[in-house]
């Protein structure tokens, strides 16, 4: 298979797709893969590099796009990538379709196979290729906190661990699930009072027995989540509904209740975000004001650590790779259930029904759909 993997253009994106060793692993195959100049400079990995590992280099992403049969991504495509899209082309990519009306409809027209990381699943029902990302994002909130608590940066001016004699700040995470536990553990780490809602009881207990005494739980009501927003320093927005818009948990009334210099970090930006005041920021520009809270709300946190996150994330990627190059999407799509999971859109169609809810379109048969798809 002809395999294509462009530089990533989003705002402050370093990551890439393929790293050297992934590249390796498709060339030993017999399969071509063809990389933008310049691509892995984020990750230190220079044209020579992956040329070692037995890619070709192409001028610029037009070149990849026309001469690719499967485009390997890490953020969504933009406008200008989407427009590069044909219907025998195969993307794999995060893609976070359910807020993102315009990314849908130029998907579906496009009429190309889409495979969205975070909805392919395993065999404990968990997201094995948003995991890697969410533990990043979620450790990475953490300093997102500590930062602009800082006066300076328009918070209260408090330190997230206090010192002895002087009371931490407070810590509330809204979701327990993977970004909420690794949030948990950098917060618990410098010393912060810690707090997890949640409403699934297997969680909150997994919470309590892994940290003891060093985190709260609470069965998440609207009552008690009202009452832990308006006493935190922090709040952390860490909720997810595999495939759909994140459902807005804080609204505008309860960030008006906040003290002055508190903190949002909404993770859950990428699915729509968990705040009722949260829009997306960049890395360029990360924080706004609303009602004196600071909020941070950058859609590609884990892009600011590109060497942590692009190996982190090709570890759990390169098996489905592999399987998409090897079999051809058709057959790779039949003979695995969990990466069936990933398609959100082919042929013109969307087979994500959590897509197709939320933006209104039809759900295809998944079979179907797939059995369409040229081998």
């Amino acid at each position: 298979m002809r395999i294509g993997l462009p530089k990533e253009i989003k705002n402050h994106e370093q990551r890439v797709g393929l790293t050297p060793d992934s590249v390796n692993e498709l060339t030993r195959r017999g399969h071509s893969v063809l990389v933008e100049t310049n691509a892995g400079v984020g990750i230190g990995a220079d044209d020579g590099t992956y040329r070692a590992a037995g890619a070709e280099i192409a001028p610029d992403a037009a070149t990849v796009f026309d001469a690719s049969e499967m485009i390997v991504k890490v953020k969504e495509p933009l406008a200008v990538e989407r427009a590069m899209l044909r219907e025998d082309h195969t993307l794999f990519t995060y893609l976070h379709l359910a807020p993102d009306a315009e990314q849908t409809t130029d998907l579906v027209n496009s009429g190309a196979t889409c495979i969205a990381y975070e909805t392919v699943t395993d065999n404990d029902g968990g997201l094995p290729l948003l995991a890697p990302m969410s533990k990043v994002a979620g450790r990475m909130s953490i300093q997102a906190a500590a930062n602009y608590l800082q006066q300076p940066n328009g918070g209260s001016g408090k330190l997230i661990g206090g010192v002895p004699g002087v009371a931490p700040a407070k810590i509330v995470i809204i979701g327990g699930g993977v970004v909420g536990q690794h949030a948990a553990e950098m917060a618990i780490g410098l010393g912060g009072n810690v707090t997890i809602l949640d409403r699934n009881n297997e969680v909150l207990d997994h919470c309590e027995s892994r940290w003891g005494a060093g985190v709260t739980t609470i069965y998440s009501t609207g009552a008690a989540l009202e009452e832990q927003v308006a006493a935190a320093d922090v709040v952390i927005g860490a909720v997810l509904v595999k495939g759909d818009t994140a459902p807005k948990l804080v609204t505008a009334e309860m960030v008006k209740g906040m003290r002055a210099g508190s903190v949002l970090v909404d993770v859950a930006i990428d699915q729509g975000g968990a705040f009722e005041t949260s829009h997306a920021t960049t890395h360029d520009d990360p924080v706004y004001m609303v009602d004196d809270v600071v909020h941070y709300a950058v859609a590609n946190m884990p892009g600011a650590v590109p060497r942590t996150s692009t190996y982190a994330l090709n570890n759990a990627t390169l098996p489905f790779t592999l399987a998409l190059a090897d079999l051809g999407p058709r057959a790779a799509l039949q003979a695995n259930a969990h990466l069936r999971n990933g398609l959100n859109v082919s042929a013109g169609k969307v087979v994500e029904p959590s897509v197709a809810e939320a933006l209104g379109y039809e759900v295809a048969d998944m079979d179907a759909t797939i059995s369409a798809i040229a081998s």
